[in-house]
């Protein structure tokens, strides 16, 4: 596999609590142009268009951007220097006045809304086929609105699904309903993924998880304490779930503890087995707990072990896109 296909972070942990450090590439764009607008309760400050993708940065009361942040914070998470942005890839022939199918499709921690047109030409993948892929910014949040923040608003769940999701369905030619909507994502987005399905039950109709972590409490709670130490680099040292932890509130998020609402979705799970990977390392396991999970209730899904570490593998990606097309409602 290329280098341009093995995107991989290294988190390094100290004690239960400890520090994460992520290894990643730059984000960021070039704007060319701006154009001011409201819609769904959001506030367009920039938009761009790039081909089939467009590009719009929100001005929202759900995510503060940050001042006077560290130069941990500028290095590992620059999307907290900024406002955030959404990447809305349209499919070819989309001025045609059918509706569309929606892929929402998250990155990993302290990547950026910009991860799968980058490294993984998501452009491509999606070429010829009749869907809409949104994929946002959702920094080191954890997909939460968090227990604590020390800088402001970053309700990054309050974002994607109260204001984005509504923004979309209002701006462009969608499925306004479960049947027409799937979530997937890699490793953090993954988890989100997983979490938003079961959470706000009736939303998605496919859910997938490349590399995502299903369960918090496993491994004596190691995901959590990952989505704790990872979520200070974006909450200025506050955290998504608290110190101790919000019990209730990593139950409500807990994929593991929600099984039921998978029951008629389409589930689509890929790891790796390499187990000197510390990212990995937790993924692996959690995702067999919770296969075994819906193998007792009787609830089917499609899921891949294959060799290597945490990277984005491309071609289960294009694999769980053309699943995706082939579950959700048709183009028309």
């Amino acid at each position: 596999m290329s280098p341009e296909h093995t995107i991989s972070r290294r988190n390094i942990f100290k004690g239960a609590g400890g520090l994460a450090a992520a290894s990643i590439l730059g984000a960021g764009a070039a704007w060319t142009s701006s154009t001011p607008a409201h819609a769904g309760g959001l506030e367009v400050v920039k938009h761009e268009t790039d081909g089939r993708m467009e590009t719009y940065e929100f001005v929202t009361p759900s995510i503060q951007k940050r001042d006077g942040i560290s130069i941990i914070a500028k290095k590992y998470n620059p999307s907290v220097m900024r406002n955030p942005r959404v990447n809305v890839l349209l499919p070819d022939g989309y001025n045609s006045g059918k509706r569309y199918p929606v892929l929402y499709l998250f990155h990993g921690g302290a990547q950026a809304y910009d991860m799968y047109d980058k490294n993984f030409n998501i452009r491509e993948l999606t070429a010829g086929r009749d869907l809409i892929v949104v994929m946002p910014d959702a920094a080191v949040g954890w997909h939460c609105d968090p227990v604590k923040s020390n800088v402001g608003s970053r309700n990054w769940e309050t974002f994607h699904m109260k204001e984005l999701l509504p923004w979309v369905d209002a701006t462009f030619r969608t499925f306004p309903e479960q049947a027409g909507r799937a979530v997937s994502g890699f490793s953090m987005g993954g988890f989100g993924a997983l979490k938003y399905t079961a959470k706000y039950y009736g939303h998605f109709a496919s859910v997938s998880s490349h590399s995502g972590p299903a369960s918090l409490r496993s491994i004596n709670g190691a995901v959590a304490h990952w989505a704790n130490a990872s979520s200070t680099i974006d909450l200025g040292g506050g955290t998504v779930y608290g110190t101790p932890w919000d019990e209730a509130r990593v139950s409500a998020d807990n994929p593991v503890e929600r099984i039921e609402s998978y029951r008629g979705k389409r589930i689509f799970l890929v790891s790796g087995t390499e187990a000197f990977d510390v990212n990995e390392g937790f993924v692996l396991p959690t995702q067999r707990e919770f296969a075994a999970a819906l193998d007792r209730a009787g609830i089917h899904y499609e899921r891949h072990e294959e060799p290597g570490g945490h990277f984005v593998r491309r071609e289960r990606l294009q694999q769980d896109i053309d699943g995706v097309i082939a579950h959700l409602r048709k183009a028309g």
